[in-house]
């Protein structure tokens, strides 16, 4: 401040005529604007050091700030009926969550915003005023202003004031969705401060995206899992409830202390289905990682999905839902059984720390895939680019019928597991030609209705289809590994065989006439293996196929097809094979593939629940995992 003493002296030696420059201690400061972001990641907005500004108006995959899409629901506040407790839309469940309104709802801290900071502004006009403009993703992002201890939306009428901006202004960011299609937008948000005063104009600008919505891998640790536990009296419904309690049994003795998720609304068994756990991470203004999971919907009309609205959305917890309609009539391949994810690798200049999906589609020339909204939208988020395989062989055509990954103590880090029919019919020729070849094929009991199957293995290697079926689907799978092994740079000394059979149906065929597949497999009277498989029948390829396709479901239950319940412990379908010397010789052959790659191996019984209906347990179950890593860094 100007003392009194020197304000006379100045007034005195302008009366005389005098033309003096001001003292440069009393001349204004040039406007001057810094607004900055968590550039480095780390949580904090440095505004006194540089590690905030590199590349502050940039983004790339190592460096630049990063804000959470909005979308769980932390106050519970979103509702899943309508009046008079009436069924909600589906357009409506989605379109409720802590974005849809202009709130910072639920947490005092705000912990689901990414901050912004301006640098305190000293030698300001006093007539200086700032205000805030996104110029880059507007309509997909909200800005809020931290003034007086409470966040307030920012709109186009928002001032600073001078005081506020001598001091330092805080803003939060929040996405309104996810990334769905990157060719409208990518997910960048651009956030530009700008000051007035008479004497001038200055501003700044820093640029933030979206956190990338990103699917599991197998490197990630086990936390809970998800089952459907369907209601009913009869024995169906009874043993599959015992399929339940004997999954939270394997859960626990796998050391997952969170209970099962059990859905039990709609009854739709096949869990891994009609979801894809997800996440959002993003490090949180106190430094730790701020974790959101996301409940991926299936892109099919399925009513279980719904269920993932009204007892998961909450705190954390938020729903996305993609609903492509250009299947052409084969929908299952969006079921997200045929969605797997490979885990973090490099090669050839290509990186991808998150992993990348994989997903089955119709190599045959009909050229149905997935739907192109979902296939859009994880491509869009710029991480996981989904690598397709060719599933056209398989009758309900998913990626975990015959492919998964699993966890190893290598350079890598995982290794491939891969179904091996040319090893299964190998056991069976084993078998054979040690004289067992008189034994039945299936050691199965049977169950209500459903009488044991009674072929042996001389029948089963004598049948019209059965070896010819099985050498196709070898030659499919090797394709398959072919590709994984170029873009993964997989070696064959990284590859788990594990015994497995599969069989024949005729897409193109009536549901009806398809029955007695599960009736030889099964069997019993037409009646009960509809019953027990109507769910799955219901999404086979029939509609699709222009002509009469061979395709293929296990025969044996597929192992690969399991749960990888920790680093070191699978859980496998229960296999029910041929019984020589008192030991299922596939049991043997299963337990020795994963014990070759380091791990522990428990089966549960999941015949008459989900083999029978062209799935296994894996297709009947799903996994949370920990997402708390940096998706930043391999």
């Amino acid at each position: 401040m100007r003392t009194r003493n020197a304000v006379r002296a100045l007034l005195a030696l302008t009366a005389t005529g005098a033309v003096l420059t001001p003292p440069a201690a009393y001349a204004e400061e040039p406007l001057r604007v810094d607004l900055r972001a968590d550039t480095d990641r780390d949580g904090r907005v440095d505004l006194t050091g540089g590690t905030d500004t590199a590349g502050e108006d940039t983004w790339s995959v190592a460096r630049g700030a990063v804000f959470l899409p909005n979308i769980d629901d932390d106050s519970k506040r979103c509702p899943t009926t309508g009046p008079g407790g009436r069924p909600l839309s589906d357009a409506k469940l989605a379109a409720c969550n802590d974005a849809s309104d202009t709130k910072v709802n639920g947490r005092a801290d705000a912990a689901d915003l990414a901050r912004v900071r301006s640098v305190p502004m000293g030698g300001l006009p006093s007539d200086a005023k700032g205000s805030v403009t996104v110029t880059v993703g507007a309509a997909q992002t909200r800005v809020f202003l931290l003034r007086n201890g409470a966040w307030e939306p920012v709109t186009s009428s928002t001032r600073l004031t001078r005081a506020e901006l001598r001091a330092g202004v805080e803003f939060g960011v929040e996405g309104k969705d996810v990334i769905r299609d990157s060719a409208k937008w990518d997910g960048r948000v651009a956030i530009r401060l700008k000051v007035t005063s008479a004497s001038g104009t200055a501003s700044d600008t820093v640029t933030l995206r979206a956190a990338p919505l990103l699917t599991h891998h197998a490197r990630q640790n086990t936390q809970q899992l998800l089952v459907t536990k369907v209601s009913g009296n009869d024995p169906w419904a009874k043993r599959q409830r015992e399929f339940v309690k004997r999954l939270a049994r394997e859960s626990r003795r796998a050391g997952i202390t969170k209970p099962l998720v059990t859905f039990e609304k709609y009854g739709d068994i096949w869990a891994q289905d009609f979801v894809e756990p997800a996440y959002l991470n993003m490090t949180g203004p106190d430094g730790r990682q701020r974790t959101m999971r996301v409940m991926l919907r299936s892109a099919q009309d399925r009513e279980a999905g719904r269920e993932l609205y009204e007892k998961l959305r909450g705190p954390d917890v938020g729903v996305v839902q993609a609903k492509g309609r250009d299947m052409q009539g084969w929908e299952t391949l969006n079921s997200y059984g045929n969605l797997e994810t490979i885990p973090p690798y490099a090669l050839g200049g290509r990186s991808y720390p998150a992993g990348r999906i994989i997903m089955g589609e119709r190599k045959d020339g009909s050229g149905i895939r997935p739907s192109k909204e979902i296939r859009t939208l994880l491509k869009s988020q710029g991480l996981q680019d989904p690598l397709l395989l060719d599933t056209s062989w398989l009758h309900v055509g998913h990626v975990d019928e015959f492919v998964q990954f699993l966890p190893a103590d290598t350079p890598r880090g995982w290794r491939i597991g891969v179904a091996d029919p040319a090893g299964g019919l190998q056991l069976l020729r084993d078998a054979q030609r040690d004289g067992h070849g008189a034994k039945k094929m299936f050691s199965v009991p049977g169950f209500d209705e459903l009488l044991p199957p009674e072929e042996t293995i001389d029948e089963a290697l004598a049948s019209r289809h059965l070896v010819s079926d099985n050498e196709t689907a070898a030659g499919k799978i090797a394709a398959n590994l072919e590709i994984l092994k170029r873009e993964t740079g997989v070696t064959d000394e990284e590859i788990v065989r594990v015994p497995a059979l599969y069989t024949r149906g005729i897409v193109g065929d009536s549901a009806e006439t398809r029955v007695p597949l599960l009736r030889r497999l099964g069997g019993g009277t037409p009646e009960a293996a509809r019953k027990y498989g109507q769910q799955k029948l219901a999404e086979d390829a029939a509609a699709a196929a222009p002509a009469p396709t061979v395709m293929t479901s296990a025969y044996v239950p597929g192992a690969v097809n399991g749960i990888l319940l920790s680093r070191d412990r699978y859980l496998a379908p229960r296999q029910w094979g041929p019984v020589v010397g008192g030991k299922d010789i596939f049991t043997e052959a299963v337990t020795a593939a994963y014990t070759r790659a380091g791990l522990k191996v428990s089966y549960v019984d999941d015949w008459y629940t989900y083999h029978l209906g062209m799935g296994e347990i894996h297709c009947g179950t799903n996994t949370l995992r920990d997402a708390s890593g940096l998706w930043w860094k391999p």
